[in-house]
């Protein structure tokens, strides 16, 4: 029988945006929105898991083990060694919820990080704990910032899923707008194409690379650098304001782009424009998860 902590433990997780314009499914950054999960383990042997939210999709998630927090938190418990206990799960939401800001990931890495903690016999190790994550998940761009904080490159080798994390240039003012309405990634990812032209998968790795100097050097360069081809103009049907606005602040100089698989939108300024129909927050990078302890609050995991 696994040993698990009989003290509760609660971990702090990070939105997320990933692409960041050109990046498909490789580039991602942690965003300073936190949800907080606390888990205690009510029987070390499996059965019933409890869950209530307060917050953001407190009314519309589920409370029981189809939580996606209880549902990672049982893979990471397997897939480490041990046997999911019993657990009781309290989740404080302010990530929005399916708006392109990986609140998925944030609860999946949420799921996955409690395990590592309540595991006794387990040193969280971020390799690790990326792998199972990204299984869960089926890509590792958003659950790679989220663990790790900053700004992420992050790519599968073969089966497992690698990222490394670099502190962003200072200066950078990260803000997003944020609809009314939600995304849904399954739907986003409908919509693009089978293949592109040699032409646009030339200017997309142009414009990557860039992308990674901008983000970590140089950030005068992030207008060109966001710049893509791969995969905002087919989704940009699918949410035509999202896709509007994403155009008029690029048409005024600011670096612009859809936040994940939209609807949200992440831009680069200090002094943000406000729009009708988008809540504006302003934001700084986020760090990665961590563990809380009320008297010294250690960081466990690392954030760049």
């Amino acid at each position: 029988m696994s040993k698990y902590s009989r003290d509760p433990v609660t971990v702090r997780v990070p939105a997320t945006s990933a692409n960041l314009g050109p990046g498909f499914d490789s580039l991602g950054l942690s965003l300073s929105i936190y949800d907080e999960v606390t888990a205690r383990v009510v029987d070390a042997r499996p059965g019933r898991t409890r869950v209530t939210v307060e917050g953001e999709g407190a009314d519309t998630l589920p409370s029981t083990e189809d939580h996606l927090v209880a549902h990672s938190l049982r893979v990471a418990a397997e897939a480490l060694g041990g046997h999911p206990p019993s657990v009781e799960l309290h989740c404080r939401n302010a990530i929005p919820q399916a708006r392109g800001l990986g609140s998925s990931s944030a609860a999946i890495v949420a799921g996955v990080s409690l395990a590592a903690h309540l595991m006794t016999q387990i040193t969280p190790d971020p390799a690790r704990l990326l792998a199972i994550a990204s299984r869960i998940e089926g890509h590792p761009d958003n659950v790679a910032p989220c663990l790790l904080g900053g700004f992420t490159v992050a790519w599968s080798d073969g089966d497992a899923a690698r990222a490394v994390s670099r502190e962003v240039v200072s200066g950078l003012s990260p803000v997003v707008y944020v609809p009314d309405g939600h995304g849904f990634t399954v739907i986003a990812r409908k919509a693009l194409p089978k293949s592109v032209s040699h032409a646009d998968a030339a200017f997309n790795v142009s414009r990557a690379a860039l992308a990674v100097c901008a983000f970590t050097t140089d950030a005068s360069l992030l207008l060109e650098a966001t710049d893509d081809r791969l995969h905002q103009t087919y989704r940009a049907a699918s949410m035509p304001h999202t896709a509007a606005l994403v155009t008029q602040l690029r048409d005024e100089g600011i670096p612009a782009m859809i936040s994940g698989a939209g609807p949200s939108v992440l831009a680069f300024t200090p002094d943000p424009p406000v729009y009708p129909g988008f809540e504006l927050r302003k934001l700084t990078v986020g760090q990665g998860a961590r563990r809380i302890d009320p008297r010294l609050a250690p960081q466990v995991l690392p954030s760049g």
